[in-house]
């Protein structure tokens, strides 16, 4: 994550820390735009999480696009896989001590492994569309 702070410097050009490195900015650029197309920025740059306009107006001028990613799907899939390990390993350990495994577990663990391939399948779907 990139934390930029504004160090006090001369007038003429302003001093930003990134990490432990500094950045200078001299060259200011100024732009005209109507209320609408600021609207339109200030709506663009809450879809994508950015809350400075300069920081949103230099990426998209350098880079062309800015990506946020919302990683609610990763975490479900993440919980869901720790939870199919423990589970797993529940039923190691049961079918260990007494020899035996019932249909009722392995029919759950399919389904979980079954519920985790959805998500993946929606996550990467998702990704697709960044192409």
């Amino acid at each position: 994550m990139r934390i930029w702070r504004k160090r006090e410097s001369s007038a003429s050009s302003a001093l930003y820390v990134k990490g432990h490195d500094m950045v200078q900015r001299t060259v200011r650029i100024l732009l005209r735009l109507t209320p609408s197309e600021e609207q339109r920025i200030r709506q663009k740059m809450q879809q994508v999480g950015i809350r400075c306009r300069a920081a949103y107006i230099r990426k998209m001028a350098i880079d062309g696009y800015c990506i946020h990613l919302d990683i609610k799907d990763l975490k479900r899939v993440s919980f869901l896989l720790s939870n199919m390990a423990n589970n797993l390993n529940q039923y190691a350990k049961q079918a260990n001590t007494t020899g035996a495994i019932y249909k009722k577990d392995i029919d759950d663990l399919k389904q979980r492994q079954e519920e985790i391939l959805t998500v993946m399948k929606e996550i990467l779907r998702k990704l697709e569309k960044l192409q």
